[in-house]
């Protein structure tokens, strides 16, 4: 039987008509190859896969994992190269443990040993972990008699901190305090703010014992709590550990460490800010009232204390330390609003700090809106007074306040801007409004001098409904005036009113920016003065009323006196020096001190006039010139120091500092180009402008080009769209002409843009002179084209001939081109010709060697037999000298038989014969057992 179920003769004819048609239709035994080909694929996969039946039997999730692992034998296996063995991370001689394996089980054990201990978990590939090496070396070395220090490998993929620890980043630092924690390190990786924070851990509590550590400790700028305990009765007083462990979790959840913790062991000290009962806590705040922990509205627990602490605390000033990585630290902080960034050398492990001493006295005062001594007691006498601060709980706590408060010292004051149909608007536009400084102002609930709305609206219609007469205070100063209300209690209000020009007038060369400081012109009323003065600093200007006081003079309580109040920031200027320079602070100044004030909101930010110390005075004058409603403050304009002027330059480059010269000072025509590094569209654009340099008259024209991403211009010059074109013609710079953004920046459009607006007319009417001017001005640029021209077609012709000399080049190249061609055939052919021989050659080597190895072996076996043959001569010899031997010995035997025989008697005949035969069947044995022994050796 055959496949087909039929017999093979019978099959035959069946199949020859089939096979016929496929060689009549070809596409049949197409379709049939491929469905071969097909059915030997599914055979090929069947013979992988686990039999029907038994993927049947199993469950799903097992018959899916059997078929996998089926697969994967039937593929190769991926080969991987194993990760080489760690080495030491830190040195043998640190005094750091290095488990560079990950052993994170045995830095457990060694933690349980030990009351702190920091882990440093680090990458060996890490820039930052190795960075950090040496500052955590550093830190080991002045405190490792107290902390121990343990270093782990979490990037071993077969240590055990891989597995259990899963880190985002690296370096990571733990601290363990017994067994509170961990407590991460997030702060910069600086040997002095590590070190500040390991002894944090060390000693979260500061134990105050007299007046003066109590004096020390609230005078500190960072908020404090503290805590009162009597230890007379027991070592650990109930709550001191509930007490000690906020601590803990203070530094847990603001690594910066801005609470302090202390407590208090003296009762008399205690009652100094008003505790009484051990266990108490108490929250120390300057300008606002202090708090006491409310015991009866929250549990006594460590969580709470701390989050309570974190909720309440007053921060007048906040540290910034940026990680340097890519972070929303510094946007979220300028978005709250105008911000004071100050630069100051800090070191964390000093004891006193002058300089931030005096910017807390700053804040302070800045944020002191209070005005009352309640907000801030005199911390200088303690001992004088009862309760300096109390909980808001307790309403007698106060300090008694005077009753009245004198204007004079605080003013209730309005800026008025004039109408134009008022008379006065005639000579003065701007007016401060006042109540009568000969009454007093008495304050009201919360101690705080009371300006009513009504006194002010009251005081502003009669000022707007009445004309007055002024008088001149100063000589053409400013003038003020008494004027009767009739819609107050009050009779009179305070008006001085001046004038206050903030128009666009020329630039200051000696400032370099095109901004013109607004000026103030004050004159008697009637007359018109054009003498013309800056603006005063609010510092200076009690000289133009010596007996007036404005609300702006006084720093106390400034920030709640202004709708421009400021956020007050520190940085460390030794770790982020680099947002100063940023900002405009000089590269070359070795004393690395620096403040300015940022308004994200409006786009500017101002600087502290460096050549001034950093000094409270300055600072309080800095914050003052930003608070009033006309500030003298410049915007800052930031200028690039890196580039370098080369006069030999076709485009020309202009920074801040020179854009006013280049571009206003100028008596060209001047083309501006504004750009940035990262444009690419700009860069296209350079060989334009080079090609468009060399054509216009040097003379006329300048073509200059701005980074506008280091060199900030005043808002009227700014773009916001790269690449932009800006072209200031001669005389008539004002009237600046950007250049179409449909237009494409090309030669011709460029040409017919400068041309085009050089040569308008300006909007007066031109004299006989002027069109003489002009018209030689068109001829100079007529000619000069003409030249440029000229100059153009003999370019062109210089160009064709050397496109002339390499057609020329480039036939002959071609020939030796073709030449070589021939050569590298005629040496291919060589070649192969020569491999073809080196073939036959180490073919026929190989023949020969083949044949020496043959007769090496036949020569090795003759050596072998004639060995063999030497051996069985030397044995030969030896038998046939044995056997000469034995002969000699028998012939020996017989004859001392024969003369026995005739010596003995016929009576012993038959005896000596029986002895005759035995002897010589012995000596035959024995011949015999030789000769099988000496042809057993011959066989051998």
């Amino acid at each position: 039987m055959s496949l087909c179920g039929g017999s093979g003769p019978a099959a035959a004819p069946r199949l020859r008509p089939r096979a016929a048609q496929m060689a009549r239709r070809p596409e049949l035994l197409c379709g049939a190859a491929i469905v071969l080909g097909c059915a030997f694929l599914v055979a090929l996969k069947v013979t992988c896969r686990v039999p029907l039946p038994k993927v049947q039997v199993l469950k799903e999730d097992e018959a899916r994992e059997e078929i996998q692992r089926n697969h994967s034998s039937c593929r190769a296996k991926d080969v991987t190269m194993p990760a080489k063995l760690p080495v030491n991370f830190f040195s043998t001689r640190s005094p750091v443990i290095d488990l560079f394996r990950g052993q994170l089980d045995y830095a457990d054990h060694l933690r349980q040993d030990s009351e702190i201990v920091l882990y440093f978990f680090y990458a060996p590939w890490c820039g930052q972990s190795i960075a950090a090496r040496e500052e955590i070396e550093h830190v080991a070395s002045r405190l490792s008699d107290q902390v121990l220090f343990v270093a782990v490998n979490c990037w071993w993929n077969q240590g055990k901190c891989r597995k259990q620890k899963h880190f985002f980043y690296f370096p990571v630092i733990h601290l363990y305090h017994r067994s509170f924690g961990p407590i991460e390190y997030k702060g910069p990786m600086s040997a002095v703010y590590i070190e500040k924070f390991v002894r944090r851990v060390m000693t979260p509590l500061l134990y105050i014992s007299s007046r003066s550590k109590l004096l020390d400790f609230l005078s500190n700028y960072e908020p404090g709590v503290l805590g009162y305990f009597e230890f007379n009765a027991s070592p650990q007083p109930p709550g001191y550990l509930t007490f000690f462990t906020s601590a803990l979790h203070s530094l847990k959840k603001d690594y910066l460490g801005t609470i302090r913790f202390g407590v208090i062991t003296d009762k008399h000290v205690a009652e100094e800010i008003s505790l009484v009962h051990s266990g108490s806590v108490y929250l120390h705040r300057r300008v606002n009232t202090s708090l006491i922990y409310p015991n009866d509205i929250m549990n006594y627990t460590a969580e709470n204390i701390c989050k309570w602490a974190l909720e309440n605390r007053e921060t007048l000033i906040r540290w910034l330390r940026p990680h340097g990585g890519k972070s929303l630290l510094l946007n979220n902080e300028l978005k709250k609003g105008p911000a004071l960034l100050i630069f100051i050398p800090y070191n964390p492990l000093a004891e006193i700090h002058p300089l931030l001493d005096e910017i807390t006295k700053v804040a302070l005062e800045y944020h002191n809106c209070n005005k009352s001594q309640a907000a801030e007691p005199d911390l200088r006498h303690l001992g004088d007074t009862d309760s300096p601060a109390f909980d808001s709980s307790v309403p007698d706590a106060h300090m008694k306040l005077p009753e009245t408060f004198s204007i004079t010292k605080y003013p209730c004051c309005n800026t008025v801007v004039l109408p134009q149909w008022h008379s006065i608007s005639r000579t003065h536009n701007v007016c401060e409004l006042c109540i009568n400084q000969t009454l007093g102002v008495k304050p009201n609930k919360v101690h705080v001098p009371h300006c009513n709305f009504l006194e002010i609206e009251a005081a502003l219609d009669s000022f707007y409904l009445q004309e007055h007469t002024f008088f001149q205070v100063i000589s053409n100063t400013i003038e003020c005036s008494n004027f009767l209300s009739f819609y107050s209690p009050f009779s009179y209000y305070t008006a001085c009113c001046r004038t206050v020009n903030r128009h666009f007038l020329s630039f200051i060369s000696s400032e370099k920016t095109i901004f013109q400081t607004p000026k103030v012109a004050f004159s008697s009323h009637g007359k018109k003065d054009n003498t013309q003065h800056s603006i005063p600093h609010i510092e200076d200007r009690n000289c133009f009323i010596p007996n007036l006081h404005i609300s702006g003079i006084n720093i106390t309580g400034l920030s709640c006196r202004t709708n421009k109040t400021l956020n007050l920031y520190l940085l460390d200027s030794n770790l982020f020096w680099i947002y100063a320079e940023r900002l405009g602070a000089s590269r070359s100044t070795h004393r690395k001190e620096f403040a300015a004030i940022v308004d994200l909101k409006e786009e500017v930010h101002y600087v502290l006039d460096q050549n001034q110390s950093l000094v409270g005075s300055a600072l309080e004058n800095f914050i003052k010139n930003f608070s009033i409603l006309y500030s003298p403050l410049k915007r800052h304009l930031v200028d690039d120091p890196s580039v370098h002027f080369h006069e030999q330059r076709v485009i020309t480059e202009v920074t801040t500092n020179t854009f006013h010269d280049t571009v206003f000072l100028s008596e060209k025509n001047v083309l501006l180009l504004y750009y940035a590094q990262w444009c690419g569209f700009c860069a296209s654009l350079n060989h334009v402008f080079i090609q468009l340099a060399r054509l216009l008259p040097p003379d006329n024209f300048t073509v200059a080009r701005i980074d506008t991403t280091r060199n900030d211009l005043p808002w009227e010059f700014m773009t916001d769209h790269l690449p932009t074109i800006l072209f200031f013609p001669h005389q008539r710079k004002e009237q600046s002409v950007k250049f179409p953004e449909d237009f494409s920046v090309n030669l011709p459009n460029l040409l017919k843009f400068i041309l085009h607006h050089s040569s308008l007319s300006s909007s007066e009417p031109c004299t006989k002179e002027c069109l003489h001017k002009e018209t030689v001005l068109q001829q100079g640029h007529i000619s000069h084209l003409e030249r440029e021209i000229q100059k153009l077609r003999s370019e062109i012709s210089a160009l064709h001939q050397a496109h002339d000399q390499l057609e020329a080049q480039l036939s002959e190249a071609r020939r030796e081109e073709h030449r070589l061609q021939q050569q590298k055939h005629t040496l291919e052919k060589k070649h192969k010709n020569l491999q073809l021989h080196s073939e036959q050659l180490q073919a026929t080597y190989d023949q020969k060697n083949q044949e020496l190895l043959e007769m090496a072996e036949k020569l090795q076996e003759l050596a072998d037999a004639s060995e063999n043959l030497l051996k069985e001569n030397t044995l030969l010899r030896v038998l046939v000298a044995s056997r000469e031997g034995k002969l000699q010995s028998k012939d020996e035997i017989k004859e001392s038989l024969q003369s026995e025989q005739t010596l003995s008697e016929d009576s012993d005949v038959s005896v000596s014969t029986a002895t005759a035969t035995l002897e010589e069947k012995r000596i035959d044995n024995i011949d015999t057992v030789e000769t099988e022994h000496n042809s057993g050796n011959r066989t051998e």
